[in-house]
């Protein structure tokens, strides 16, 4: 399985560095030749909007959405959430999402930079110990969809969904030094998604 980072802006390398570390092939994605060569993707924290400006300027910003929608698996942190997200609350004018995860989303739910915080949080799937999580002017769901699971939450607030192929968190698991969330992406996302394509190419 290979694996690319969106590397326009955020923690790039800290994500692909945690994906290395769960054994697998990890590769950084900029332009659509790029994003051609993976099987999945994820789309790290940093700011939603200059991540999502920057995808039209690299020309990637359509071939991830065309992506999304044949199922290919993503997760997204933070303002990866944010990109995912069909509805985003507190967007600035003209902010665009790649969309696919059928939940409302509020920029900066939690406060700007100073109110960052970290805490410990019960995630649906993982095992003890509880997943220590970060959360840097971090974004929370509002209202999900049919078919969106939630994983984790802090007062009520989702922090942690997941439908079909795609998974999101408004957190930052690739700052801890614990791979579990990635682990999770790998084994309970892309490998049933990736087999699931597999099996149907079979059939056509």
């Amino acid at each position: 399985m290979k694996v690319g980072v969106l590397s326009l802006q955020g923690d790039v390398r800290e994500h692909a560095r945690s994906l290395s570390d769960c054994g697998v092939l990890a590769s950084l994605v900029r332009r659509p030749s790029e994003l051609d060569a993976v099987d999945a993707l994820v789309i790290p924290g940093g700011e939603s909007t200059t991540i999502s400006k920057l995808a039209r300027i690299f020309n990637i910003f359509d071939p991830i959405q065309e992506r999304i929608k044949a199922g290919m698996p993503v997760y997204g942190s933070c303002a990866g959430m944010i990109l995912l997200a069909n509805q985003v609350e507190d967007a600035i004018v003209g902010q665009e999402s790649f969309g696919g995860l059928d939940v409302t989303v509020r920029r900066n739910a939690f406060g700007r930079q100073v109110d960052s915080f970290e805490t410990d949080l019960t995630f649906q799937g993982i095992t003890n110990p509880p997943i220590r999580a970060v959360f840097i002017r971090a974004p929370w769901v509002e209202k999900v969809g049919e078919g969106v699971e939630i994983l984790a939450e802090v007062n009520g607030h989702p922090v942690a969904v997941r439908s079909d192929h795609l998974f999101a968190t408004s957190f930052h698991p690739e700052l801890t030094g614990d791979n579990r969330i990635h682990k999770f992406f790998i084994e309970e996302v892309c490998e049933p998604a990736l087999k699931s394509a597999s099996a149907r190419n079979v059939v056509k």
